[in-house]
Formats: C-alpha cells, sequence, structure tokens
C-alpha cells in the first residue's frame, strides 16, 4: 500500500476515535452536570420544606424516599439496623405515617423502579418484600402480606409514636428495629450471584462480599454524591464502561441495568478482574496485587501506582521489590485519600471475615 492510500484509509479511523472519544467526553460531561443539577433541585426542594437542620437524603446506607409532597419520608439505615418513617402533615400524621410504614416494609428489591430524587409515590409493593426476614412485627413474625404490615402499623402508632419539634415544624416519627443479624439475611440473599460472577470472572467471593459490604451494607437501592450506583457502588461512566469496553460492548451501563442486583455484582466484579488481571498485573506477588486491587478499586488504579512512582514501570518495580505487608502499609499511611486508606483496611479486615 502506498503512503497516500494508506494515509487516507487511517486517516478516517482516526478521526473516528478522536471524535468517540470526544463524544464520551461531552457524554460524561453532561451526565455529571445533569446529575449535579437534579442533586441540588432535589436537595434545595426538601431544605424549602424541611428546613435546613432537617435535610436527609439517600447514600449509599442509607434508604431514603420522600412521598407526600415531600411531607413524609422513610428512612432504613442499613448500619444501624433501624427503619425510621416521618412526617411534618399538619392533617392527620398518623395516617401519613401509616401508609410510610406498610409502603416500605413491603417494597421490593427492584431499586430501578424506585425514584430516590423525587417524591414520587412510586414504591412498588412486592409478594417478596426486600425487607422480608429482616424485620418482625409485635408478634415476631416476618411481614410478607399487607394485612400483617397494616396491623403491625397500628400497633407502631399506638405504642410508638414520637414527635419533636424543627425550626419550621413539629415532626412526627414511628423507628423500628430491624433484626440483629440483618446484615447476614441481606448478604445471604445476594450469595448465589455472588457465586456466579466470582466463578466468571475469577473473583474470590470473600472479596466481593467484602466490598460489598464496605460499599452498601448490601443495600440494593444505594447511591452516592459521585452518583455511583447498587451493591457495588459502581460509576457509570469509569467501571461501567470500563467493563462494557471489556465485554465487546458500547457506551456504559443505564441506571436501570446497574439497580439489578445481578447486573451490578456482575458489573462489580469483572472491573476487580479488570483491576486484578489487567490494570495492576504488572504487580508479582498476589497479596500485594490484592491490596493494590482494593485500593484501586475505590481511588483508581492510577492513584495506587502514584504513591509509589509517578513512572507505571517504576511503580511496578518499586512495587514488586516490597513485602506485602510493606505494601500495605504505604496504601493506609500513604496514599493522598483518605477515603482510600481506610478502605482498604476495611476491606481486608472484612475479607477475612468471609474467608471464614
Amino acid at each position: 500500500m502506498n503512503k497516500i492510500l494508506a494515509l487516507l484509509v487511517i486517516a478516517p479511523m482516526l478521526f473516528s476515535c478522536s471524535s468517540h472519544k470526544n463524544e464520551d467526553n461531552e457524554a460524561y460531561v453532561k451526565d455529571t452536570n445533569g446529575f449535579d443539577i437534579l442533586m441540588g433541585q432535589f436537595a434545595n426542594n426538601v431544605e424549602n420544606i424541611w428546613g435546613i437542620n432537617e435535610v436527609l437524603i439517600a447514600g449509599p446506607k442509607d434508604y431514603v424516599k420522600y412521598t407526600d409532597q415531600y411531607l413524609t419520608r422513610s428512612h432504613i439505615n442499613f448500619d444501624a439496623g433501624t427503619i425510621t418513617v416521618e412526617t411534618i402533615a399538619g392533617t392527620d400524621p398518623a395516617a401519613h405515617l401509616r401508609q410510610a410504614i406498610i409502603s416500605t416494609l413491603l417494597m421490593g428489591d427492584d431499586p430501578s423502579s424506585t425514584d430516590l430524587y423525587s417524591d414520587a409515590n412510586d414504591i412498588q409493593i412486592s409478594k417478596e418484600p426486600f425487607l422480608y426476614g429482616q424485620v418482625v412485627d409485635n408478634t415476631g413474625q416476618p411481614i410478607r402480606w399487607e394485612g400483617r404490615a397494616a396491623s403491625f402499623a397500628d400497633y407502631l402508632l399506638q405504642t410508638r409514636l414520637q414527635s419533636r419539634t424543627s425550626d419550621l415544624h413539629v415532626i412526627w416519627s414511628i423507628t423500628i428495629q430491624l433484626v440483629p443479624n440483618h446484615l447476614d439475611k441481606r448478604a445471604h440473599k445476594y450469595l448465589p450471584m455472588v457465586r456466579n460472577a466470582a466463578q466468571k470472572y475469577g473473583v474470590d467471593e470473600s472479596l466481593i462480599l467484602a466490598i460489598m459490604q464496605t460499599e452498601s451494607s448490601f443495600n440494593p437501592y444505594a447511591v452516592s454524591h459521585t452518583d455511583a450506583l447498587g451493591l457495588m457502588q459502581v460509576v457509570q461512566h469509569s467501571a461501567g464502561r470500563d467493563v462494557f469496553k471489556m465485554q465487546g460492548r458500547w457506551g456504559q451501563p443505564s441506571r436501570s441495568f446497574l439497580f439489578d442486583p445481578e447486573n451490578n455484582i456482575d458489573t462489580g466484579t469483572a472491573y476487580l478482574a479488570l483491576l486484578q488481571s489487567n490494570y495492576l498485573a504488572g504487580i508479582a506477588n498476589p497479596t500485594s496485587r490484592r491490596y493494590a486491587v482494593i485500593t484501586a478499586y475505590n481511588g483508581g488504579a492510577g492513584s495506587v501506582l502514584r504513591v509509589f512512582s509517578s513512572d507505571k514501570n517504576q511503580a511496578f518495580e518499586l512495587i514488586n521489590e516490597l513485602q506485602p505487608a510493606d505494601v500495605y502499609e504505604t496504601l493506609t499511611t500513604k496514599h493522598p485519600s483518605a477515603e482510600s486508606r481506610r478502605y482498604l483496611y476495611k476491606v481486608n479486615t472484612l475479607q477475612k471475615y468471609y474467608r471464614r
């Protein structure tokens, strides 16, 4: 092929790649800006109605859902193991609480159907409630059907109704405790999916479980201020895009895709496989590589390597000269992100537990 013909063939390819890259960057900025605007509007709505000291928004380990034109909200704290239902409705607050209690106890485990950033009454009642077995009624029975949920709500309103005064309102509330082993019950629900993903991608089950607990406490509704989604807190435009590319798919996973627990676990595990078999494959010792992979899942592979050297190849050489304990010590003390330093400690500790 002569040089002119070669240039004619290659130039469109270069232009196409550049164009796709620019489109990807533009889409990323658009998605991020759009999410920031959505979050800002939502937080402003909550603040205007509840008051500046009463703003409560969903997070990785906190399910928060507003209904009744923002007058009522349900909050599940998956770390503390509590359900708190509150209302500032001025008329018949007990009725507002009763409906919210029933809806929360019977909601399903499909987060894609529920918008946590609006006051839409879109909670889907399920024949197999997400909280089934994680909360029991006043007779010690798990709650599956609406009749039992309604009876329990009536009991709670008669015996546990509380109120407090904020700057703007009287806030009426009911608090329900989850069962002591609620976290294990949620983990068990997703164990078959974890095992499938572990076998598919060659990633240790204990690592997947440790990351799921650290990221979301096994909350499938998990969201974050960075728009990380689901059980393993996958970000669409970074880890999600990388995994889709690895799988030969175009673009990035949708929000509804990542809110599906099986898809989320599969994508999160695939990203762990990318980190250990591709981005950080230059680390020879498997234990050292595991420490690097854990830290990279939180803060990125590049930030891990830059702890050791700004030159990628030199970073690998320096890591390979260290004992695993020294790699762990370096990452937990010298990584520039305090969150990433704590993250390695948390996941490593939990992985020991799940290995047992």
